[in-house]
C-alpha cells in the first residue's frame, strides 16, 4: 500500500488530493494545525510548520509521496531538508503566478520565471518561485512541480469562478453586469482534474496544469444557460469600469476573470505536456453545472471574497445607463 503525506491536507485543494490518494488505495496522513479535521479514512498529525520540530513525528516515515501545497518559500525549504531523504516522490503544488511573462499565448513550461523571492513578506509568484527551486534542488529527478492555473469548482473559497454563477441567479430576470468580452480569454482547471494528477502523475520536472482557452464570453454564456438566467446583459467599457474603481481579476468590488488588455498570456499557456502525461479534462459544462448547483446551495448573497455585491452592481448598472 502506498503511503502519502500531505503537509496540509485539510484545506480545499490539498483536501480533494487527500480524497483522491485515498480513493486510489493509498494510506494518507495529512500534516497540519488542526483548524479543520482532514478528511475521512486520513490521519492527522497535528503540527505547526513555523516551529522547529514541525516534522519531527512525520520524519520517522520512509514515505512513498510527499506532497506540498504551500506558498510559504521558507515553510517548503524546511519541510525538504527534514524529509528530503524520506520521500522516494515528492509533488510541489506551485501556480503560473511563477512567470514572468503575462503576453505570450501559448507559453509552455520553459517560460522565464519571476526573480525569487528574497524575504518572507515577498509576493506570491516570487515565493512559489523561491519554493520550487528549493524542491528541485533537495528532490531533483524525484520530484514533480505541478503549475496550476485558475482552480474552480465547488466549494471555491476564492469566490473567483463562483461570482459569475451567483450572479446570475441573484437576479434571474434583471440585467447582469459583465467586462468587455470581445477577445479576451479564460483558461480554467477543475479542481478534481487537478487533484487527480498531483496524485497519480508520475513525470518528473514542472507542468503547466490547466484547461483548454475559452473565449471568456463562451464561459459567461455558459454559466448564464446554467443559471437560467433570462434577464439582459449589460457589457461595461474598460474605461468606465476602471474609472468607477472595479478591479481587475479578483477581490472586492470586482469583475472575477476580466484581466487588462495587455495579458494576453494569462490565461492561453499550453497545456500540452500535462495532456500527455495522463491530465485529464473535464468538460467546461460539467464543471459549470457543479459549481451553479454549489452556489445556489451555499447562498448566492452571502459574503464574498471576490466580486461585486448586487448593491454595487445595481449602482453601477444605473450609472452606466
Amino acid at each position: 500500500m502506498t503511503d502519502v503525506l500531505i503537509l496540509g491536507g485539510t484545506g480545499w485543494l490539498s483536501g480533494r488530493v487527500a480524497a483522491h490518494a485515498l480513493g486510489a488505495g493509498a494510506t494518507v496522513t495529512c500534516l497540519a494545525r488542526g483548524e479543520r479535521p482532514a478528511p475521512p479514512g486520513a490521519s492527522l498529525v497535528l503540527a505547526d510548520r513555523e516551529d522547529e520540530d514541525a516534522y519531527d513525528v512525520v520524519s520517522r516515515t520512509e514515505w512513498d509521496h510527499v506532497v506540498d501545497v504551500s506558498s510559504r518559500a521558507d515553510h517548503v525549504s524546511a519541510a525538504v531538508s527534514a524529509l528530503h531523504d524520506r520521500a522516494a516522490r515528492w509533488t510541489y503544488v506551485s501556480s503560473m503566478s511563477v512567470y514572468r511573462d503575462d503576453e505570450t499565448s501559448g507559453a509552455d513550461e520553459s517560460a522565464p520565471r519571476l526573480p525569487a523571492a528574497q524575504q518572507e513578506d515577498d509576493d506570491y509568484g516570487p515565493q512559489k518561485v523561491a519554493a520550487e527551486d528549493a524542491v528541485m534542488a533537495g528532490l531533483g529527478d524525484r520530484s514533480l512541480i505541478v503549475r496550476p492555473g485558475l482552480i474552480v469548482g465547488e466549494g471555491d473559497p476564492s469566490d473567483r469562478f463562483g461570482y459569475w454563477a451567483a450572479a446570475f441567479l441573484r437576479a434571474p430576470d434583471e440585467p447582469v453586469l459583465v467586462p468587455p468580452l470581445e477577445s479576451r480569454s479564460a483558461q480554467v482547471i477543475d479542481v478534481d482534474d487537478a487533484a487527480a494528477f498531483i496524485v497519480s502523475a508520475e513525470v518528473t520536472g514542472a507542468v503547466n496544469a490547466i484547461g483548454e482557452v475559452h473565449g471568456l464570453a463562451e464561459v459567461i454564456r455558459t454559466v448564464r444557460d446554467a443559471a437560467g438566467h433570462t434577464g439582459p446583459i449589460v457589457v461595461g467599457t474598460e474605461e468606465r469600469l476602471v474609472a468607477e474603481g472595479v478591479a481587475y481579476w479578483s477581490g472586492p468590488r470586482s469583475l472575477p476573470l476580466w484581466l487588462p488588455p495587455e495579458m494576453t498570456g494569462f490565461m492561453t499557456r499550453s497545456n500540452m505536456r500535462y495532456r500527455q502525461n495522463g491530465g485529464t479534462l473535464c468538460s467546461l459544462a460539467d464543471t459549470v453545472e457543479r459549481v451553479v448547483a454549489d452556489e445556489r446551495e451555499r447562498g448566492v448573497d452571502r459574503g464574498r471574497r471576490a466580486g461585486l455585491t448586487r448593491a454595487e452592481e445595481r449602482a453601477l448598472l444605473d450609472a452606466f445607463a
